[in-house]
This record gives C-alpha cells, structure tokens and sequence, in this order.
C-alpha cells in the first residue's frame, strides 16, 4: 500500500523547530509499506527551522504575525499533487499542525490550546477523497491492515 506520511514522523528534521517526531508505528510500517514522506510546509517553500504558525480561520499565521497562508496553500497542493502522481489512498499525518493536523489543531492563539479542525494540507486531502490518520492512531489502523490480510 502506497501511504503519504508527514516526514517528520520518520525522524526527519524538518518540523517548525527544527526537531522531528519520530513514530515508531510509523517507521515500522516501512517495513510492509510504500510510505512517502511529505513535508508541505518546506514544499511551500517555508525554511526550517521557522516560526511557528497556527490557524486563525481560513488564514494561516506565524506567531510573529506575518500571514503564511499562501505558502502553506502551495505546500497543500503540492502534497495533493505527489498523492495523485503515486497513488496514495491512505496518509499518517502529525496531529495539531497547522498543515498536517487532523480532527484537532492549534487555535490560532499560540497558547497551546486545541479546538476541532483540520490542517491546511489534511483538508486538501480529505476533500481529495483520502482516508487520514493521525501518528496516535497509526498503530491501531496498521494493526488493522494486517489483520485485514
């Protein structure tokens, strides 16, 4: 199975911080998988490491103010075109970014506090038809996977 996964839940070092998130359900399913690591903000052309941003609305927003939306609009429809080019039905993406954040993201407050929604990117691909996961239940739906087979 061909699946889109946010890179930085491979060990890449390519969040806001520089850091990365590593998942270790995730980096196991590379095992019996095609996982195509995707970072939509870089795709954007955001540099790493960067501000952090959060949605405000329909606008994303850096927490020095400066409006990103369009980067992270470019960095979304970049994904979607990867997706369709390989494929990809199914994505793990990190939960509460911005672009990738699925069900539950930052409000746009930058005081770490979380309402429903979907990131940037997550919306893109729900609306393009794909099943999304966040990295806290990857491990349940690749055990599901197996089980299927």
């Amino acid at each position: 199975m061909t699946i889109l996964v946010s890179a930085c839940l491979l060990g890449l070092c390519c969040r806001y911080d520089g850091a990365s998130k590593p998942c270790p359900a995730v980096i196991e399913a590379a095992r019996k998988h095609a996982l195509i690591p995707v970072c939509p903000e870089i795709y954007g052309g955001l540099p790493t490491p960067r501000p952090p941003a959060e949605r405000q609305g329909d606008r994303i927003v850096a927490r020095d103010g400066r409006d990103v939306t369009a980067e992270y609009e470019r960095g979304a429809r970049e994904t979607l075109r990867l997706a369709r080019l390989l494929g990809a039905r199914h994505a793990i993406l990190k939960e509460k970014s911005p672009s990738c954040g699925y069900g539950r993201v930052y409000d746009g407050t930058f005081t770490g506090a979380l309402t429903d929604g979907n990131g940037l990117t997550a919306q893109y691909l729900q609306g393009a038809g794909l099943e999304l996961h966040g990295e806290t239940q990857a491990a349940a739906w690749l055990r599901s996977l197996e089980s299927d087979e």
